[in-house]
């Protein structure tokens, strides 16, 4: 058998638990369903370590070489790394595991920014959020992103060869969020009520670039980013604004803040990318065999 394709897959979280969902799906193979179980449950339980929660009855070496079965088909590897908060704590994160999807094997590799990997032509496959697609490398214009093919058009061929190509589904959503008393009544929260609006719109500083590409030069005239104060929580300082847009997922944290929930900007998924200057038979037929037409994917705007 050939050797396997690499792909880059985050090491933790979210977006880890949706890649090895699309593998399991797509492998048809309880062994699979094993492995997604296998990796989530670990790492949330080191989650829950690291975050003080849970004490654990062995130190972080003989828990990781518990975890890790080098060699074993659809068995996981594991790593330790220091997390960037305060104290640089050791995680115990997701490394590697090959895995068989019939006559391909792919060889799934932990890495801290999968979409960077891929710009570097380190892999030509790999799976990582699609905000930082919009963050890095979709150029800013006068109107907003209509959809994933505008994300793609948008992308400079200069400035990189990675492209998008399928979304997994686990849709979280950019929210605009206002006070009510910044509504008038009966007035929709919506794209179209931002191009008359003037003010501050409270955001997360990391999202200025995605949120001016999403809506547009046009649509940001005579509004002026602001960002929360240290240690306050994003609802709290959008209330404090009066509006703001934060992720979210059913917005129930908002309304406690008395906020009234708007449209929903843009999704935040985890997507498949391409290198398209990294292609062969075998990355071929690997990505064809993890990408699906997912119904629950909602990778536009």
């Amino acid at each position: 058998m050939s050797d396997p394709v690499p792909v880059a897959v985050p090491r933790k979280g979210r977006p880890l638990e949706a890649v090895l969902e699309r593998i399991a799906r797509v492998g048809d193979d309880d062994r699979l369903d094993r492995l997604a179980d296998r990796v989530s449950n670990t790492l949330r339980y080191e989650k829950s370590i690291t975050k003080g929660r849970t004490e654990a009855d062995d130190g972080p070496y003989e828990r990781l070489a518990d975890y890790s079965h080098p060699g074993e088909p659809n068995s996981p590897e594991f790593t330790l790394m220091r997390d960037d908060r305060d104290g640089k704590p050791r995680r115990i994160v997701f490394d590697a595991a090959t895995v068989d999807l019939g006559d391909t094997r792919l060889k799934l590799v932990g890495r801290e920014e999968p979409f960077r990997a891929l710009r570097t032509h380190e892999f030509a496959l790999g799976f990582d959020s699609a905000d930082l697609v919009l963050e890095e490398v979709v150029g800013i214009r006068p109107d907003g992103l209509g959809t994933i093919a505008d994300v793609n058009q948008r992308i400079d061929p200069v400035d990189t060869d990675v492209r998008v190509v399928n979304g997994l589904g686990d849709t979280v959503y950019h929210t605009l969020m206002g006070h009510p008393s910044e509504l008038d009544l009966g007035t929709d929260l919506d794209r179209e009520f931002l191009t008359s609006y003037t003010g501050p719109l409270c955001i997360s500083p990391r999202y200025e670039r995605l949120v001016t590409a999403v809506l547009g030069t046009d649509a940001l005239e005579g509004v002026e980013f602001v960002y929360p104060a240290h240690d306050e929580e994003e609802e709290a300082a959008v209330a404090r604004t009066g509006l703001g847009v934060y992720l979210t997922v059913t917005g129930s944290t908002a309304r406690d803040h008395g906020l009234v929930v708007g449209e929903h900007l843009f999704p935040s998924e985890t997507v498949l990318m391409r290198n398209t200057a990294e292609s062969d038979d075998e990355v071929d037929r690997a990505a064809d065999l993890v990408t699906v037409d997912e119904a629950a994917s909602d990778i536009r705007v």
